[in-house]
């Protein structure tokens, strides 16, 4: 294990400008994981790090010495003070992965369960959206050049981990994607008339999302096979996108469920 103990040493340059910019991690093509859970995720799900960051402090913790014992590539650790301009988490944990991020090649028809993101700005949100997909076995998640930069710290940190089971593509034409499906495409509306609950979900659908105040553009929504609404009895006037996220893609798992028993 390598120490770093001054802020001028060039690595650790890199990580803190790495830490500072969605921008420099997109370009260099890797993410920052922070925190045990994503770190032993990723070391359960896909395997080893670029690089392994810890505080001196951190190697005291069973869980972090446990996940450090599993790391076969480099692993750095700094003083507390050093790790703590490098992370965005307060009172956290002090254990960094520096990952390569996916490259995926898209399909070139959508063929199966899917999430569109359409101008989704909102980290919290993007996260939880591709946590609910997670959760509900669907695999591919598209989005557009408006939505939020997916593999940066907030993202990753909402989806806590789903990221590692999903195909994730980015700064896709999503409307190219809609014209050649294969799949229905459903695209999210408070005032569309057709409930999610009246449309067949037990086969393969494509869920397109909009972007929190605007929605689905009108583009799209033009597009897509089917508008439809989650149904809401309160006087409040529609629900968060990873809400109404979370509403279709586990009533899509109820009807899937339900056929498979039938």
């Amino acid at each position: 294990m390598k120490s770093i103990t001054s802020r001028d040493n060039p690595f650790y340059k890199e990580l803190k400008h790495l830490a500072g910019s969605s921008q420099a991690l997109r370009k260099a093509g890797r993410a920052l994981l922070d925190g045990v859970h994503l770190c032993q995720t990723y070391l359960d799900l896909v395997g080893q790090p670029v690089h392994c960051i810890v505080s001196e402090g951190a190697l005291t913790n069973p869980e972090v010495a446990a996940i450090v014992a599993r790391v076969h590539a480099s692993t750095t650790s700094l003083p507390d003070a050093l790790f703590g301009a490098l992370s965005q988490v307060e009172h956290g944990i002090h254990l960094l992965f520096l990952v390569e991020t996916p490259r995926p090649v898209p399909p070139q028809a959508l063929s199966v369960s899917a999430v569109l993101l359409d101008g989704v700005q909102d980290p919290g949100n993007a996260g939880s959206i591709l946590r609910s997909a997670g959760a509900a076995g669907i695999k591919q998640v598209y989005c557009s050049p408006g939505t939020a930069s997916i593999w940066s710290p907030k993202v990753l940190r909402a989806a806590m981990g789903a990221h590692f089971v999903l195909e994730i593509f980015e700064h896709v034409d999503l409307a190219a994607l809609v014209r050649a499906a294969r799949v229905p495409v459903l695209a999210t509306s408070g005032y569309a008339s057709e409930r999610i609950y009246d449309v067949d979900l037990a086969r393969p659908v494509a869920w397109l999302l909009g972007h929190e105040g605007q929605g689905v553009s009108a583009a799209l929504l033009d597009l897509a096979t089917h508008r439809v609404a989650i149904p809401h009895a309160g006087a409040v006037e529609s629900l968060n996108v990873a809400a109404c996220a979370a509403v279709c893609f586990f009533e899509q798992l109820r009807q899937q469920q339900r056929h498979t028993k039938a």
